[in-house]
Order: C-alpha cells, then structure tokens, then sequence
C-alpha cells in the first residue's frame, strides 16, 4: 500500500474533498504534517494551487497526482475520488523540467528562481520596453519594442504564451518557445522556437526611462536589467496522469481546438 499525501486549496470543493479523503483513504494532510514521509502526493485545486504546489514540493522529488477542484484543470486529473489507490498506482508518469531565471537590478541584487510554465518580462509604466535578444551569446533582435516577451515550456505552452499568440509544443519536443508580448517593432516577428539547450538573454535598454519587471510563474522581480533563462534538465518534477487524459495526449488535443 502506497503512503498517500494530499494538500487542498482553501475552496469548499477542495476542502470537502480532502476530508473525504482522509475518511475513505487514510490520507495524510500534508498541510497539517508537512514532514511525513509519503509516496505520492494528492493536490485537490485549480491549476494555479497546482503551480504553487509544484514549486513547494521540489525538492521532494516525490510524484503528484492532481484532481481538479478548480476551473481549466489543465494540469490536473479529473475530477474522480472513486478507487483513487487504483488510479494512482495505474496513472501514467510525466517529467517536467523548469526553467532558472537569473535577474539582475538596477540596484545591483541579483537573484534567481525557477519557473515551470514560462518566464515573462513586462513592461511597468505606460512607455514600451526595449529589450534585446541574445541566444546563445549571439544577438538576434538588437532591439525589440512592445510590451514585452515570454519562454515558455512545453508544459506552460498552452498557457500565457498560446494566448499571446505562441506555439502549443509537445512535451517530447525538446524545444522551448520564445514569444513577444505586444510587439510594436519589429511588427512581423511573432517568435521563435529554440532547443531546450539554448540559453536566453535579455538585456534592458534605457532601464531608468523604461522599467521591465521579470516574472517566474508568480514570482516577480522588479526594475531588472539583464535576465538569463535556461533550461534545469537536472531538476525533475514526476507528474502523474490517467492513462486516458494524460497530459500529452492535452498538448495535442489543444492544437485542434478552434
């Protein structure tokens, strides 16, 4: 028997659906004994708890099985308590791997943290962002115009940069896509897709007249003048999916919707 974990967001669906867990199934609220020790872990929300969830449990390296308690559920299982051993232990394993965001400010702090959907600067004020685009210390916009620009993963492909008009990408496609937000000039360029490999650098022209924030998931840093992405091929989050909604089998099946 598999030691079963489970966290909850704090909406009634999710809680009502924890309880009832730990009554049928003896789960183990993670949230009220954060260093148990268990198999796998059990997320009842949206995909944004879902997000949040991934980033807390990283470290632990222990695979996650999501019931969607929340609106798109695009990372998620459906929703199903029924037989949920039976699920977990027949459920197919996915492996995403994150980006690092490396920033540097205006004041000089530097930091860094990961993203598992996408990477995005933004322009602060009412004046376009100038940045410059340099892949693999080859310049290949010297300036670009607009609101800003995302990389994204294939797992957070269908997300933010599908809805600025990015590609969806297969998670076996060993690519990651660059996509500007709002692009002013050069007006025809709608992106790139690059190999996972590749490392991306942005570089904040007239920073103090036109301030960029960078965004990691939900992690924002401030008044940045230079970002260095890449891919963390080392880190490894195991997702876990029904074999009959498993999460490539969504990638795909986004492309065809209209």
């Amino acid at each position: 028997m598999q030691k079963i974990g489970c966290v909850a967001d704090i909406t009634k669906k999710a809680q009502d659906t924890m309880r009832e867990l730990i009554s049928r199934y003896n789960v183990i609220d993670l949230m009220a004994n954060k260093r148990s020790n268990v198999d796998v872990i059990v997320v009842l929300g949206g995909d944004g708890f879902m997000l949040q969830m991934l980033h807390k449990f990283i470290e632990r390296k222990t695979p996650i099985y999501g019931i969607n308690c929340g609106t798109v559920g695009f990372l998620m299982n459906n929703y199903n308590i029924n037989e949920l051993p039976d699920r977990i232990n027949g459920a197919s394993e996915t492996r995403l791997h994150p980006l690092s965001m490396y920033t540097r400010c205006v004041n000089g702090k530097e930091s860094e943290t990961l993203a598992i959907n996408e990477v995005s600067l933004f322009r602060e004020g009412r004046q376009a962002a100038k940045i410059r685009v340099t892949i693999d210390h080859v310049v290949r916009l010297q300036e670009l115009i607009g609101d800003g620009i995302l990389v994204a993963t294939p797992a957070g492909s269908t997300a933010y940069n599908f809805s600025a008009g990015g590609p969806i990408i297969p998670l076996g496609g060993n690519v990651i896509a660059l996509t500007p937000l709002a692009p002013f000039r050069p007006r025809r360029w709608k992106g790139a897709l690059l190999n996972h490999n590749a490392c991306v650098n942005f570089e904040i022209l007239e920073s103090d007249k036109r301030p960029v924030s960078a965004v990691a998931d939900f992690t924002e840093i401030r008044d940045v003048i230079s970002v260095a992405i890449s891919e963390q091929r080392k880190i490894s989050i195991p997702l876990l999916f029904d074999l009959e909604h498993n999460l490539e089998e969504r990638i795909t099946k986004e492309q065809f919707i209209y």
